[in-house]
C-alpha cells in the first residue's frame, strides 16, 4: 500500500534561494531536453508514405529516448559545473519527465488517451522536483535530511505510521510556501470485505443542491467554497488585470491571487476527507454513480460541478476505503434517476422535478433518495427491476423504504 503525507517546509532564505536555483535549472534542462525530442519528431516523420526522387535527407540519428537522455547528464555536468550543485537522481527525474509527457503526445497513456503536445516551461512554471530515493531514516523530529540538498525544517504535524517506509520525497512551490510530499510505502495490504459478508450498505446520489444524499435518507449540504469567494477573487482579479505587467504591484497581486484560490482548493479537499471519513466510518460498502464529470463540466451546470469537486471526493474516497480494506462500487448511472427503486417501473422525469411519485404502485420519495436506492441496488449485483427488489429484501439496508417515503 502507497500513501503521501504533505507538510510544510520551514526554509531559511538562503534554503529558499537554492530550492529557486535548482527549479530554473532543471526548467532549462527540462526545455532543452524536449526542444531534442522536437527536432528529431520534425525531422524524421512524414505526412505522405512516400519521398519524391529529389529531397533533402537530414542527418539521420536514433530517437532520443530516457537511457539516451540520461547519459547526456555527465557531459552535461562537464560542460556547464553549476549544474553540479543539483543532485544526479533529481536531474535523471527531470529526464523521467519529458519522457512521460512525450509518450502521452506520441503513444497515449495505458489506456490509450493522448494528451496535447508538451509546452515548454516558462519562468515560474517550473514548480516541484523529486528525490527518487531517501536514506533509510530521513526524518529525525521535525527535520527532514535530503540528499545533497542537507536538512530542512518542516510541520511535521501528521506521523508517519509505522511500518511505512519513506520512498520518495517531492518538494514543491505554493502561492504560500514551500511544502513537501513524502511518498510511503508499507507491504501490508488489509483484506478485502466480500461483498456477501457486507453488513452495512449505502447508496450515494450526487447532486448540486445537497453534495450527496444517502439512501437512508441522510442529507449533506453542499458548501459552495467558490461561489462564496467569488466576490472576493472577482476583486483581486480586476487588480491583476488593472496593474502594469512586470511591476512589483503586480507580483504582489497576483501571489494574493493564488493564496486566495488556494484557500478555497484546500477548504474544499478537507470537506471532502471529513465526508469520506464520515461514510466509510458508518458503511462497509459505499456504492456510487460512474459520473463522466468532464462531460458535464463542459455543460451550463459546469462552474457548480466544478465547485463541488465530485471527481476529486470519489478519487479520495475509494483510496480510503481501499486502504482500510472497505469496498467501493461505481456503476451505471442509466436510468437510475427515472426508475422506481420500489416496482422497477421506469418514471419519466425532467430534472426539474425533485418528488419522485410512482403511479404504478404509489411509492413516493425524494428524487435523490430514490436515485441512491437504485445505485445501491445495483452495487449488489441486481438489476433495477421489480424482481431485483423482492430479490434484495434479505440484504441489510438494500431495498428498504426510507423513513421520509411516506
Amino acid at each position: 500500500m502507497r500513501s503521501a503525507y504533505q507538510y510544510r517546509l520551514r526554509l531559511t532564505k538562503t534554503q529558499e534561494a537554492e530550492v529557486e536555483k535548482w527549479l530554473d535549472l532543471l526548467r532549462h534542462q527540462y526545455n532543452y531536453l524536449l526542444a531534442d525530442r522536437f527536432s528529431w519528431y520534425e525531422q524524421n516523420r512524414c505526412s505522405i508514405n512516400s519521398c519524391p526522387l529529389v529531397c533533402h535527407l537530414p542527418e539521420l540519428r536514433n530517437n532520443p529516448d530516457y537511457f539516451s537522455q540520461k547519459k547526456t547528464l555527465p557531459q552535461l555536468k562537464k560542460d556547464r559545473p553549476w549544474y553540479g550543485a543539483v543532485q544526479s537522481q533529481v536531474l535523471q527525474d527531470c529526464v523521467k519527465r519529458v519522457d512521460l509527457a512525450f509518450k502521452r503526445f506520441i503513444k497515449g497513456d495505458s489506456n490509450g488517451k493522448k494528451s496535447g503536445k508538451p509546452r515548454f516551461k516558462g519562468k515560474n512554471r517550473y514548480k516541484s522536483f523529486t528525490f527518487p530515493a531517501l536514506s533509510k531514516n530521513p526524518i529525525n523530529g521535525s527535520i527532514l535530511t535530503l540528499p545533497k540538498f542537507g536538512k530542512v525544517k518542516m510541520i511535521y504535524h501528521r506521523s508517519i505510521p509505522k511500518g511505512f517506509k519513506v520512498k520518495t520525497a517531492t518538494i514543491t512551490r505554493k502561492a504560500d510556501g514551500y511544502y513537501v510530499t513524502l511518498s510511503i510505502q508499507d507491504d501490508s495490504v488489509p483484506d478485502i470485505i466480500p461483498i456477501d459478508s457486507v453488513t452495512n450498505p449505502v447508496g450515494i446520489d450526487m447532486g448540486l443542491k445537497f453534495f450527496l444524499i444517502k439512501s437512508d435518507g441522510t442529507e449533506v449540504p453542499i458548501p459552495q467554497y467558490y461561489r462564496k469567494a467569488q466576490k472576493q477573487l472577482i476583486k483581486i482579479q480586476k487588480a491583476v488585470s488593472r496593474s502594469k505587467k512586470g511591476s512589483n504591484n503586480r507580483k504582489k497581486a497576483v501571489i494574493k491571487l493564488g493564496k486566495a484560490h488556494k484557500k478555497v482548493a484546500d477548504t474544499r479537499k478537507d470537506f471532502h476527507f471529513k465526508t469520506a471519513k464520515g461514510l466509510l466510518d458508518n458503511h462497509d460498502l459505499v456504492a456510487h454513480e460512474k459520473l463522466n464529470i468532464k462531460g458535464l463540466a463542459k455543460t451550463k451546470l459546469a462552474k457548480s460541478v466544478l465547485d463541488a469537486g465530485w471527481g476529486q471526493f470519489l478519487s479520495i474516497l475509494s483510496t480510503k476505503a481501499e486502504n482500510a480494506g472497505l469496498v467501493t462500487v461505481a456503476v451505471n448511472p442509466r436510468n437510475t434517476s427515472q426508475n422506481c427503486s420500489n416496482c422497477g417501473k421506469k418514471v419519466p422525469k425532467k430534472l426539474k422535478d425533485r418528488v419522485h411519485s410512482c403511479p404504478h404502485c404509489g411509492y413516493t420519495a425524494d428524487r435523490d433518495v430514490n436515485a441512491a436506492i437504485n445505485v445501491l441496488n445495483l452495487a449488489v449485483g441486481h438489476s433495477v427491476s421489480s424482481k431485483a427488489c423482492r430479490a434484495t429484501e434479505g440484504i441489510p439496508g438494500v431495498g428498504k423504504k426510507p423513513a421520509l417515503s411516506r
